[in-house]
């Protein structure tokens, strides 16, 4: 498979390309503004779009997934834990939503047509279909909010996981939001340090980095091994 990302206007959300290798494409966390480049990247290269996806039901994550899935005709796949905040993307995160509504001057987010839920454990990684030629596993860690889900890819041979805001290089997603859970988080986190060293990773928000830089540098990460 091959990962491009794109960085969203809106809290510098990082949105996933992840091609397989028949050239179809799906999106990971389409955040705010990030719609018409995703677009233009995808006609341009040829890409068939096969869904959109979200690691987790925050609307800085999601603002712009509604649009993708309407122009593409194709569904919206989150864990079905976190399916009630697309109605209520900003009510749903207690006094930041208000905060996000007014910080932002993007056009407001719209619900897809059609959302795929789906019921992936935190006991380990379960293949997703989505349509895609090459497997896509998806996984349940809990804790930032109630549906937060990984997405395990393959590229070039090494695995990458897509962990959305539950680990981020040197530190965590919050737990203090509404549907948040401190020892949810902690269980999930003990789940991702027992990832092989050589597991890259790719965080919902900052740069790129892997499980064997986090065991070494990541205090979270650390207390939980």
């Amino acid at each position: 498979m091959l990962l491009r990302t794109v960085e969203a206007p809106l809290l510098g959300a990082t949105c996933v390309l992840v091609v397989d290798s028949d050239a179809r494409v799906a999106v990971v966390d389409a955040g705010g503004g990030v719609a018409e480049r995703i677009l233009r990247i995808v006609d341009r290269e040829g890409w068939t779009p096969v869904g959109v996806l979200a690691t987790h039901g925050h609307v800085d994550h999601t603002w712009d997934s509604g649009r993708l899935c309407r122009e593409w005709a194709v569904p919206l796949h989150v864990h079905e834990a976190d399916a009630y905040r697309l109605a209520e993307p900003f009510g749903t995160l207690g006094p930041l939503g208000g905060q996000l509504r007014a910080m932002s001057d993007l056009p407001g987010p719209v619900e897809p047509p059609r959302v795929a839920t789906f019921t992936a454990e935190p006991d380990a990684p379960r293949p997703l279909d989505v349509g895609m030629t090459d497997q896509l596993e998806a996984w349940h860690l809990p804790g930032h909010t109630e549906g937060s889900t990984a997405y395990l890819v393959h590229v070039d041979g090494v695995r990458t996981v897509l962990t959305g805001d539950v680990l981020f290089a040197g530190t965590i997603g919050r737990t203090d939001l509404p549907g948040g859970d401190e020892r949810a988080m902690a269980d999930s986190l003990r789940r991702l340090a027992m990832l092989p060293g050589e597991v890259q990773v790719v965080p919902g928000h900052g740069p790129r980095t892997s499980i064997a830089a986090e065991l070494r540098s990541n205090p979270f990460l650390r207390a939980a091994h």
